[in-house]
């Protein structure tokens, strides 16, 4: 496409540079210099973009939802939080518009967690984000943690690298492919057999980086009664 501008264009054309002055062929510039200007612009400005905020109709009914473009994100990611707030997690090189062909594909599935988690609303735990309690409980989160984290890694035989406390919107905890393991500090407000059965969850990864036949049969081993206990965390 650039050689057939080249070939026929021959007229004066003029942009706004990032700094707000024009420029034209007519000052001196090739077309070649601006086709590569033009191009600078334009990764600029799709450098920062972003973040978009998006609107679909799905089912006659309105949602409103975000995509987010990531550059260590691996794959595409949808997250309803609490409140009904549906993000979508994109690698850098993804359209935009995989995003809401995702959400249409799964139309119903997102319009009922949409419809669940505000329901929940207020009254999940995740709805809470005190600063003041997240410094206040972290380090005794720490410290359960770390002591379940022993037990259970005895008796499974496993090796973990370091153990972080967050103040997360959507996970109860993560494990990374270093073997990091990260919580939620609202861990510590769990019932124990609860927040067990996540250090558990997350210390599994660390064997199976999946949520196969193989590693939920590893966390039988401790909860043969884990799917009693997901249901509850869902409703938390």
């Amino acid at each position: 496409m650039r050689k057939n501008i080249l070939k026929h264009f021959n007229v004066c054309l003029s942009m706004s540079s990032l700094g707000g002055n024009s420029f034209s062929l007519n000052d001196g510039i090739s077309l070649q210099q601006w086709l590569d200007r033009d191009e600078k612009v334009n990764n600029v400005q799709t450098k920062n973009k972003m973040t978009v905020q998006k609107k679909m109709t799905l089912f006659s009914e309105k949602i409103e939802y975000t995509v987010r473009k990531h550059r260590t994100a691996k794959r595409l990611k949808l997250v309803i939080s609490c409140d009904g707030n549906c993000t979508v997690t994109l690698p850098w090189r993804m359209g935009f518009v995989s995003a809401d062909e995702f959400i249409r594909k799964n139309a119903a599935w997102v319009l009922e967690k949409m419809k669940a988690m505000k329901k929940i609303g207020k009254n999940s735990l995740f709805a809470r984000h005190d600063q003041v309690e997240y410094t206040k409980l972290k380090e005794h989160a720490r410290e359960m943690v770390t002591r379940r984290l022993e037990k259970y890694a005895e008796f499974y035989g496993f090796k973990y690298g370091s153990v972080a406390i967050r103040n997360q919107k959507t996970r109860w905890g993560s494990c990374s492919s270093k073997g990091n393991l990260n919580f939620n500090y609202k861990i510590l407000l769990l019932p124990q057999r609860h927040a067990d059965y996540i250090i558990v969850h997350e210390l599994c990864h660390l064997k199976e980086f999946n949520h196969s036949k193989r590693f939920w049969s590893l966390v039988a081993q401790t909860f043969p009664d884990y799917e009693k206990i997901v249901s509850q965390l869902k409703l938390l």
